[in-house]
């Protein structure tokens, strides 16, 4: 029987929660580089190639908008949205997972599969899951207010690395946000039970 979410039903337009994690719980981002080549990777095929740097010209484009992001050592979440073809979130994983291999290979002079498997996408319909959905994204590192390497910064009134679309899912103040946050460490039933809907 197939993992949980690998199977995939594309919807359009449709919310994913994407996610996967390194082979046999492995590293994947070991430094501050690597997370930041993952996260240009996505930004050079979620951009238009007439806004594009020359360099990326050639690349395909994927219409998918990034709603929310997080890169830990051995795993990342994103939370995508796609409107135009069924393929375009599919599109973006393959061609981003296939560049950062290969990226990481050269830089640490390995080879094989630096994934646990294909990635694994979640399309979200359950409006409970979908309130949530951003924190448990945004909480996954224990320092998650200051953490870089998150797209919180667009949520609480700051930046982050890699430009999100956050004004499609939340609507609340950033003070708001936070509390919104800190609400949720109180209640780790809720937390269990994402958990539990994603297998992770």
């Amino acid at each position: 029987m197939p993992s949980k979410n690998i199977v995939k039903q594309w919807d359009l337009p449709a919310y994913y929660h994407v996610y996967n994690r390194g082979a046999g719980g492995n590293v994947i981002f070991s430094d501050s580089e690597d997370k930041y080549k993952f996260l240009s990777l996505i930004k050079r095929y979620i951009t238009p190639v007439t806004e594009r740097d020359k360099a990326d010209e050639l690349y395909p484009y994927c219409p998918v908008e990034v709603l929310a992001y997080c890169l830990m050592g051995n795993h990342f979440h994103l939370l995508l949205y796609q409107e135009e073809h069924t393929s375009s979130i599919s599109d973006l994983m393959k061609s981003v997972s296939t560049s950062y291999t290969m990226y990481r290979n050269r830089k640490y002079k390995s080879q094989g599969h630096l994934f646990q498997s294909i990635f694994k996408a979640s399309l979200i319909r359950d409006e409970a899951y979908f309130k949530h959905i951003t924190r448990y994204i945004h909480m996954n590192p224990r320092t998650y207010k200051t953490y870089k390497w998150s797209s919180i910064g667009a949520y609480i009134g700051d930046s982050s690395v890699l430009p999100v679309n956050a004004a499609r899912v939340n609507d609340m103040s950033p003070a708001k946000y936070l509390t919104f946050l800190e609400e949720y460490e109180s209640n780790k039933a809720e937390l269990e039970l994402l958990k539990e809907q994603l297998a992770l």
